[in-house]
């Protein structure tokens, strides 16, 4: 397991590199402080004064341990992004262990501001993603797919829809490295059928052409993240 982690650790460093999509940084760190309190809002974090910063800012334990995968989805994402270890403010780049059951799913998502780069530690795991606006308006979104087996790697670009999907009858795991500090995730399903306020069915319904009590069937069920 420490050798898989120095693997996905130096993975997650290439996956950063200059053309990162958070700003770059204008000095040798910038550790984030807790601003949910501040007046003010910035795009990214307050930075600690540097004369306070100590070794446990650049610090996170616990990715040796699995997450709890006992809920509908079979599966189990644990990110660590710039509000789990402030060390990562400014630095473009954040990492998830994502934990499968059997037949587990990570179900279709989308990270607005990163690129994923995804390595299997173990088990098998199908995995694509679908394009936006094709060149010919004529053609469909094209979906790519692939089963990874341990020690593949496979990259989701940037904002397009992805998914993780475990085929085997044991366990997976595998691990991201995420070119931003907080790469954010929208659950397709959830954001469309979970929205609080919910849509309105009269979009819904025009928009996925079916009746409307398919429509109130899916919103009243109950949506959940995985993370």
């Amino acid at each position: 397991m420490k050798i898989a982690l120095g693997f996905i650790v130096l993975i997650a460093t290439l996956a950063s590199i200059a053309h990162a999509s958070d700003p770059s940084p204008l000095q040798d760190f910038c550790v984030a402080v807790n601003d949910s309190m501040a007046a003010v809002f910035v795009n990214g974090k307050i930075c600690k004064n540097p004369n306070q910063v100590v070794a446990e800012d650049f610090f996170f334990p616990g990715l040796n341990k699995p997450g709890n995968t006992s809920n509908p989805l079979g599966s189990r994402v644990t990110l660590v992004n710039v509000d789990k270890l402030p060390g990562l403010n400014t630095l473009g780049i954040s990492l998830a262990r994502l934990d499968f059951a059997p037949y587990g799913l990570n179900p279709p998502h989308t990270h607005p501001r990163a690129t994923e780069i995804l390595v299997v530690i173990k088990g098998t795991l199908y995995v694509g993603f679908v394009t936006s606006n094709p060149a010919d308006p004529t053609q469909k979104n094209k979906l790519f797919t692939k089963y990874l087996y341990p020690g593949d790697v496979f990259v989701f670009p940037q904002g397009l829809i992805h998914f993780q999907f475990n085929v085997g009858n044991e366990n997976a795991l595998a691990f991201a490295g995420l070119s931003s500090q907080n790469p954010g995730v929208i659950t397709i399903a959830n954001a469309v059928f979970g929205s609080d306020p919910p849509i309105s069915p009269d979009v819904l319904t025009k928009a996925f052409q079916v009746e409307k009590n398919v429509i109130d069937y899916l919103q009243a069920q109950f949506w959940m993240n995985n993370s």
